[in-house]
């Protein structure tokens, strides 16, 4: 038996050498203030040039519970990946020495800040040879959705290239909606109809956008395999701190099916 595992892994490993490798690597780009941005960057095999996709974790940071990544931006950034996309995740809190913001009432951070760093990503990636320039997307999840709002306003941009299309799963809307919010560039929100967390609602008013509700589905619709449960958070629609996260499978595959087909459209 032990003989046959054996086997079965030596024909793997075979079976994988003929198989060009994907990359996957950690990048400093020097973001704006005298910031040095850490970020995790997933590359195709090949030499591109490629499409990118800048992609912004919510509020508990890129990774949790000493993950390097959390399974959604794991798994996001590995169909990304293996679609033909450079994906770079820049963290935007570990990079400032901070940690989950999650239960954090007054942050440091801001989305404002945030935008700044994905202008950065974008201004790093344009100058890469290896990148199609026109062809940079923008994708976000809850204080990193709300933060592709920020980058998508027609009051700021990057220096020199823009982003084709972004993308917002569940942001939080209600300070954007109070802002008359005009976006320059395509955003797509994807929400959970029962999300207490971030509510929908102010999202559903906000101009210029395609807002796209799915109902039944709570915070973290999209996230692998996560139980229905409650948690607790500074912030939540009814103001009692305490919120409801997990899977919906139908949310999850229909807005995975709407947001690749858009990044591979752009």
């Amino acid at each position: 038996m032990r003989s046959c595992t054996i086997l079965a892994a030596a024909l793997s490993v075979i079976s994988l050498m003929g198989l060009p490798a994907r990359a996957e690597e950690w990048v400093s780009i020097p973001g704006r203030g005298g910031v040095m941005l850490k970020a995790l960057m997933l590359k195709p095999a090949g030499a591109g040039p490629f499409p990118a996709v800048i992609a912004l974790h919510g509020c508990g940071g890129l990774g949790s519970r000493g993950e390097v990544m959390s399974a959604r931006h794991r798994d996001w950034g590995d169909r990304l990946q293996a679609a033909g996309f450079v994906v770079v995740f820049p963290e935007s809190f570990a990079s400032r020495g901070l940690g989950s913001q999650c239960n954090v009432r007054d942050r440091d951070v801001r989305s404002k800040d945030r935008a700044y760093d994905a202008f950065a990503t974008a201004e790093w990636l344009a100058a890469r040879p290896d990148i199609q320039r026109s062809r940079i997307g923008l994708l976000g999840w809850s204080n990193g959705g709300t933060t592709v709002l920020s980058a998508a306003r027609d009051i700021r941009r990057p220096k020199g290239v823009d982003f084709k299309t972004a993308i917002a799963f569940y942001p939080g809307c209600r300070t954007m909606a109070e802002q008359d919010f005009r976006p320059r560039i395509p955003v797509t929100i994807l929400h959970g109809l029962a999300d207490n967390w971030t509510p929908a609602a102010p999202c559903q008013s906000l101009p210029g956008v395609t807002f796209i509700g799915y109902p039944d589905a709570h915070h973290d619709f999209d996230y692998p395999n996560l139980p229905l449960r409650t948690r607790k958070a500074a912030f939540s629609a009814d103001g009692s701190g305490t919120v409801t996260i997990g899977t919906n499978p139908a949310a999850r595959d229909a807005a995975i099916g709407r947001a690749m087909g858009i990044f591979r459209g752009m």
